[in-house]
Formats: structure tokens, sequence, C-alpha cells
């Protein structure tokens, strides 16, 4: 049975950070979703089970041939598809022997691979690649076929034991169904890094990476998703608890310790005429025993305070965005944008395309990479001039956020970012909707450029969302792209809580109907049509 065992794995970053320490699991035959935070080590686990890592301590072992497939293939110059795909050796061989030159070190390369042209043509048509020559250089290529090209290259190994880390990062909503189908049929042992939704729901068990730990759940994301949520509400039960009962034992101290001060004053009131020595002792005795009840009562209260911090602890790391953004409602029947026979760099067929936005429109924009989405974004936003065409836009801001999130100023703070998009908000308003996109205590300091991924998108959400004047229309391009589950959510809530009209480029389903999608527009050989 295919399987990876991983036995008191320690690794660390040449600085000495720890990244894990003594780690301990076993995957098996099935498909298994690993899940964790960016900047958990997912993608350093994967490296390490696959050997581009050496652990500081603990062994790996998998059992069986390994396939593994990263977020970014290391290709280096400009080669080949049948170089990507590791057998320009043997189609070489094998043209060689069609020619007449029978060398016997052409039949020593090939071996018993005489039909990988045609097992490499199927597995490229697989993946919808099937119009791909092999001779092709990947320069010619996109984003999302290059992905799918690296897949094809590792399925061709068959492999037992398959590793993948974001495999539809880049991919376009066909692509990323034909991969559900791939790894639908697949009956080694699988474990994927994702953080799509729709990917994770095919899944076998999820296993969660947390502090360098990991846990395994049975059944797909959704089942993980109900079982965190059933875990969360014990925990708040606990935690209702623990301060129930350390109000309980706060009260019991201070009622002791006023009974032990009435017996002291009652005591010293009864004692006046026994001699000295006796009342010595009496008084020796009353405070021992105060003491002893003093001290019963004070540890039954640090027992308390340390369950209220265990079941806070449970808690804290809730990382939900909860608001309200009133200033960016938009009237039903308002015209936020139009556009008619918009063209630019003739990307658009015929006279170009027609586009009209209403009222606080919920707009996703779907399409095969590379026709055009991001460009017509850009004309809406106002950032790509048409070649020809009217565009009128109605007064009130209209926000874009590209795949690079690059709209804050890098070397100054969130704070301060805030600050130049919200110049009259009150300083107690800025420091509310810091902490509500959970910027809190020196985070909100630090620069711009030391923040995660997923910090920097709630950060620009912040100081799009909340700006003077407030958007009216969002342009989003690709959002989820690179983000971890939770940033996924995160970007989720403040878009539920937008009352704008916004138009979103995404190939995650699962994303668009959370995000309350109500229109879909298709851009298909320069033709945008309502689907």
């Amino acid at each position: 049975m295919s399987k990876i065992i991983c036995s008191a794995l320690s690794f660390s970053w040449s600085d000495g950070t720890p990244v894990f320490t003594d780690l301990s699991f076993t995957v098996g035959t099935g498909r298994t979703g690993l899940v964790a935070p960016n900047g958990a080590g997912k993608s350093t686990l994967l490296r390490l089970i696959a050997g581009e890592y050496e652990p500081l301590g603990g062994s790996v072992s998998v059992d069986g041939v390994l396939g593994y497939l990263p977020q970014t293939l290391p290709l280096a110059g400009e080669p080949t598809v049948a170089q990507v795909l590791e057998i320009a050796p043997v189609i070489h061989a094998l043209r060689a022997i069609e020619s007449g030159d029978a060398s016997e070190e052409h039949f020593t390369v090939i071996g018993n691979d005489w039909d990988i042209e045609e097992r490499a043509r199927a597995e490229l048509d697989r993946l919808g690649l099937g119009g791909v020559d092999l001779d092709r250089t990947i320069g010619t290529l996109s984003g999302g076929q290059i992905m799918s090209l690296g897949l094809a290259a590792q399925l061709l190994k068959q492999p037992d034991v398959l590793l993948l880390d974001e495999p539809t990062n880049n991919l376009d909503r066909d692509a990323r169904r034909r991969l559900y189908d791939v790894l639908g049929d697949w009956k080694g042992c699988l474990l994927l890094v994702s953080h799509d939704r729709t990917l994770l729901d095919r899944m076998d068990r999820i296993a969660e990476l947390d502090h360098g730990e990991i846990r395994f759940y049975g059944g797909n994301f959704a089942e993980y998703e109900a079982a965190k949520q059933s875990a969360r509400e014990v925990a708040e039960k606990n935690l209702r608890s623990a301060e129930q009962e350390l109000k309980r034992e706060k009260r019991e101290l201070q009622q002791a310790r006023e009974r032990a001060a009435r017996r002291a004053s009652t005591g010293a009131r009864t004692n006046a005429d026994i001699p000295r020595i006796i009342k010595g002792g009496l008084q020796r005795r009353a405070q021992e025993s105060a003491g002893k009840a003093n001290t019963m009562h004070s540890q039954r209260l640090d027992v308390a305070k340390a369950k209220v911090d265990e079941a806070d602890r449970a808690l804290r790391e809730d990382q939900t965005i909860a608001l309200s953004l009133p200033d960016t409602t938009v009237p039903a029947g308002r015209t936020v944008f139009h556009g008619q026979r918009m063209q630019v760099r003739s990307l658009f067929a015929g006279d170009g395309i027609d586009l009209s936005i209403r009222g606080p429109e919920r707009i996703a924009l779907t399409g095969a990479n590379g026709v055009g989405k991001s460009t017509l974004l850009q004309l809406i936003a106002g950032l790509q001039p048409p070649d020809s065409g009217l565009m009128t836009r109605a007064d009130g801001r209209v926000a874009y956020l590209s795949q690079k999130l690059d709209l804050l100023d890098l070397d100054r703070s969130t704070m301060e970012n805030l600050e130049s998009a919200a110049p009259h908000l009150p300083l107690s308003d800025k420091m509310n909707l810091l902490a509500r996109f959970l910027f809190r205590g020196d985070r909100a300091k630090l620069p711009v450029s030391v923040l995660s991924g997923g910090e920097r998108l709630r950060a620009t959400l912040l100081c799009v969302l909340c700006a003077e004047p407030a958007p009216q229309l969002l342009l989003l391009d690709e959002p989820t792209n690179n983000l971890d589950l939770t940033s996924v959510e995160q970007l989720t809530s403040a878009l539920n809580a937008y009352q704008g009209a916004f138009v979103i480029v995404s190939h995650d389903d699962r994303f668009l109907a959370d995000v309350g999608v109500n229109r879909r527009l298709e851009l298909a050989n320069g033709t945008l049509t309502e689907i």
C-alpha cells in the first residue's frame, strides 16, 4: 500500500527559526487535503517529503514512486513541452530510429517506453493540452497551461504517491474541472495543499497543520468545517463556564477574608481578659487557620484563572472580520457604469463590447485565461483608455484591486495608509476599524512591506472600503489567488458587508457563491455574454 511516513521530523530555517519539532504522522492511500494558514509550513512539509529539503532530525519514507508538483515549476531557459515532461531524450531516440539510425544507445534510452509519445499525448489531452505540440516552448503557454503541463509530467511517471502544492493556482474554470476529474480517478496516495474549497470537498480526509502538529479529520472539507464549528461551540461553552467559576471563586475568596476579619475582631474583644501567653497562642492558631483558608481559596482562584486562560486560548485565534459599511450603499436604480462599443487593441469582437452596471449588482466576470478579463476591469476603472467606444461613470469612487495588491504605500504602516485614505475620520474610529480588520497593537504600526499576504489583503480592504469617499463600485481581479483559507473567509466577510456594486474576476465557484454573486458574465471569443 502506497503511503508517506514521517517520524519525529524536525526542521528549522538557517537563522534557527523552528518550523517542525518531532512531527510524526502517516498518510495512506486516498486523497488527503493539507490545510493551514500561510506561513505554517505546508509547502515546506511537501518539500521535505519530496526530498528537496533535508530534515534536521527524524526521517521521511515514501512507499512507491513519488510525483511532486510545486507551486512554481523550477524551469530554466525556454524548455520545450517534451523537456518539461522529461521525455525529450526518449522522443529523440524514437525519431532517430524512425529515420534509420539503429544505434544501440537509442534502444537503451527508450527502454520500455516505446509508447511514451502516445501516453504523453493522452495525459496532455486529459488536461486540456491536446493541441500543444511536444516541440513547443513553454514561453508560448499561459500560466495555467504551464501548471497543467507540470501535472501531466508527474502523471506520466505513474506515481504511487503524488504531492501537489496549490495545483489550481492560475487555472481557469475548465482547467480546474479537468483537474478535479483527474484527481477523482486517483487510486494511490495523494497529499495536496490547496485553498480551493471545491477541490478540498473532493478529498477523503483533511489534515490540519496547526502550531507544528497535524490533526486528521475524516471526510471532506465541508465535514472538516462542521467538526471545527462544533469544537468552537464547545470551546465557547467551556469559556463561559470557566468565567462563571472564576467569578464564584473570587466571590468566595472575598467572603472568606471578610469572615476571617470578623472572627479576628470578635476574638480580640472576647479574649481581652485572657492571659497574654494564652491569648498569643489563640491568635497564632486563628491566623494559621485564616491563612490556610486564604491559601486554599487563592489556589482555587488560580485554577479558575488557568481554566479561563485555557478556554480563551481555544478561541483567541478567531480571525473573523465583522463590520458595517453603510457609506458604500448604492440605490437600486442607479447606473454606476455604462460602456458602449468598447474596444482596445482589437481584443474584443466586431465594434467592441457593451456593459452596464446598475445599483448594488454583484457581478462575476468569467472566461478562459488570456481573453481580456483584466483589461476589461481596467477599462471600467479608467486605468486603461479605450481605443474606441463611449464610457460613463456615475459620481462616486471606483476602487480597483489588482492581483498584485499594489494600492498601498509599502513603506508606511497600515495605520498611516488608513490616515491617508480617510483623513477626516476620528482617531477612535480609525482604531476601531483597525481592530475590526484584526490589526491590533504593534501590527498596525508595521510597514505594509513586511506584512504577510493575508495581512496585506486585509490592510488593502480596510483602506479601500473605509476610504473617504467610500467606493460605490469595486473591481477585484482574482482576489483569492495565493490566499490561505482564513484570508479567503476574511475577504468574504468584508465583501458581504460591502453594499455597493462589484465586479469580480475569479475561477473559484465556491467563493463567488459565498459573496452573493447575482449576475454572471462570460468573456469568450471577444464577446461578453450573460450566463
